[in-house]
């Protein structure tokens, strides 16, 4: 998943362009989440220093602070080398700055023209998913979802186990910070999925390298972020 930050010091300039990544989020289903949207730079570095996820940041490069937006897209990359910078600002020629900072920026938002604005925004959003899931998969396996007309990219990393879910034909993948809900079945699972994962129960396949603790006694496997799940006997030796 990927998190959205917008820095604009312009309370009305912030709503409209939070409302466009709102509604496109919403309409488009992306697996992306607005995080923050804030007239600080600082308050929006504290935050990026305890997230997790790659971030889409939208940056108003004419901040009314000590730090523009050029100053931040580079102590933002410090923290998040991988993410996407998109500046949103009224002075097209400022772009050259981008050099002068060694900021790579992905695309520029022009505030003159909202209607404009409103499309480039949806389309940097829809080329940042993009750019994302390619680069996922170069460097990290990852296990992808259709939902719909959806896409969801999980990197193996993050998933903890595949649970059979109440609903016919469906499963749950259990990740660090979410749960899925998917059409497929724990035996296909096992087909497309590396050794990493290994079945331990009918209804239960696990990521080995997400495990930190197996209750032998009582048939639990017990995870890295606290969730559980139950283990046969049969197929103990297995783990």
């Amino acid at each position: 998943m990927l998190n959205i930050f917008v820095c604009e010091d312009d309370a009305i300039q912030r709503k409209f362009i939070v409302q466009i990544i709102k509604n496109t989020v919403l309409i488009e289903e992306l697996d992306m989440q607005l995080i923050l949207d804030t007239p600080n730079p600082y308050e929006l570095l504290e935050t990026v220093k305890t997230s997790q996820n790659t971030g889409i940041y939208f940056l108003d490069i004419d901040l009314k602070c000590d730090m523009n937006g050029m100053k931040l897209a580079q102590q933002i990359r410090l923290y998040d080398p991988r993410c996407f910078i998109i500046f949103v600002t009224s002075h097209s020629e400022l772009s050259y700055m981008t050099f002068q900072y060694r900021v790579e920026a992905m695309d520029f938002v022009l505030k003159d023209n909202p209607a404009e604005a409103k499309v480039k925004i949806r389309e940097c959003l829809l080329n940042a998913l993009e750019r994302y899931i390619l680069q996922t998969n170069k460097t990290h396996k990852v296990y992808t979802i259709e939902i719909g007309d959806r896409r969801i990219s999980v990197d193996y990393n993050d998933i903890l186990f595949f649970e059979t879910s109440s609903n016919i034909h469906k499963v749950i993948l259990h990740a660090k910070d979410r749960q899925i809900e998917f059409s497929s079945t724990i035996k296909e699972l096992e087909k497309i999925l590396d050794d990493t994962f290994v079945r331990c129960h009918r209804s239960f396949l696990v990521n080995k390298s997400n495990i930190q603790e197996i209750d032998t006694k009582n048939r639990i496997i017990y995870f890295i972020n606290g969730e559980t799940c139950l283990m046969s006997m049969r197929m103990m030796k297995s783990i």
